[in-house]
This record gives C-alpha cells, structure tokens and sequence, in this order.
C-alpha cells in the first residue's frame, strides 16, 4: 500500500469506518507479529504485543501526524510493545544462558559480513536453520534485539538507535558481538557434521 492509499483508508477510519480499521489491521497484523515474535521468541507473547500495539495505535491516532508511513509509525509502537514484555519477562526473573562477551578489542581485528534483510539466505538445509533458531534463542536480549532489527527486519543502524534508545555505536558494537556469537555457533554446527562424515 502507498502512502496515497494508506492516508485514505486512514481518513475513513478516522470517520469510523469500521471496514477501513479490518483493512488496516489485516494488512498491518502479520508483518507486526513478524518482527514481535523475532524479538520475543515466544507466540503468544508476540500475539499480545502485536494487540497491544493495535489498540495503542487505535487510541492514539489522533496523535499520528502523518510526517512518517502510518505503518512506521505503527511498527515503532509494536517495537515498542515487545520490548515492554521482555522488560515484564525480566522482572519476574528469567534466567539467561551464561553468554561470553568479547572484548572490543577482538571484535576491531575481525571482519563481519553484513547478513542481509535474512540470513536464512545463508541456510544451506533444514537442519541448519535450526541449529541458527537455536543459537538466536540463546543470544541475551540486548544482543538478540539489535540483531534481529538490524539484520532480520533490515532497520537502519540510526533507526535501531532511536527503537532502542541506545547510541548508534552501541548498536553497531551489540550487533557484532551477535553476529560473533552466531557465526560461532555455526561453525561449532559445521565442525561436527564435518566429524560425522568422516567417522568411519
């Protein structure tokens, strides 16, 4: 939808147009339950965020100020929603997998590949791809957040900043330090395949 179309159905919702609002939100729910589920890793935490998300954008249109696609400003909010549950999930004390952090140091003599909008790209079989599942579950959330915004949604670095309310450089040191520890989880993947075929 452009912006033409999208401030149309907008206007109509605004006049209460109820078959406006199920267009909007039919067309709108699938890609915000995407990046919710990303971020949050759990389907109905996501299925709240992305209501929540809704609701909040229905209560608040008026404040929409139409500088920016009704879907930014409405993807910003569902951002928004799923890092609220994983501040509610943290506070009841979730426990994280223990997650070596490297020195920036290390991370300035290695070089990074930039994944992509997916780096199922780089997936070469079912087996694989979840080996990549895995190891994202297992990033800490700060580490999964940027990577998912940045490489999985395709968010600018400046965007995933002002999400997140961190600087640009945080983001681009946070990102490394997930692509690391992914890469490393691959090659563990690939390591072991690679014994398994040459055991005899």
């Amino acid at each position: 939808m452009n912006m033409k179309d999208e401030k149309q159905w907008l206007a109509a919702v605004r006049r209460g147009d109820a078959r406006a609002l199920r267009k909007l939100v039919d067309l709108y729910s699938p890609k915000l339950y995407n990046v919710a589920l990303r971020i949050l890793r759990h389907a109905e935490d996501a299925e709240d965020a992305v209501q929540e998300a809704l609701l909040t954008a229905i209560n608040k249109l008026d404040q929409f100020d139409g500088r920016s696609s009704f879907f930014t400003w409405i993807y910003r909010i569902a951002v928004n929603a799923s890092l609220m549950a994983l501040r509610k999930r943290r506070s009841r004390s979730r426990r994280e997998e223990s997650f070596e952090v490297p020195r920036y140091a290390e991370l300035r003599r290695r070089e990074f590949a930039d994944w992509g909008a997916d780096p199922a790209r780089k997936i070469l079989n079912a087996e694989m791809q979840q080996v990549m599942e895995q190891a994202i579950d297992r990033l800490p959330e700060k580490y999964r957040v940027v990577f998912v915004l940045r490489d999985l949604e395709g968010q600018a670095t400046q965007a995933t900043s002002q999400l997140l309310g961190i600087t640009p450089a945080n983001v681009k040191i946070r990102l490394m330090r997930a692509r690391m520890f992914l890469r490393e989880r691959l090659e563990e993947y690939f390591h072991e395949r690679q014994s398994r075929r040459v055991k005899p």
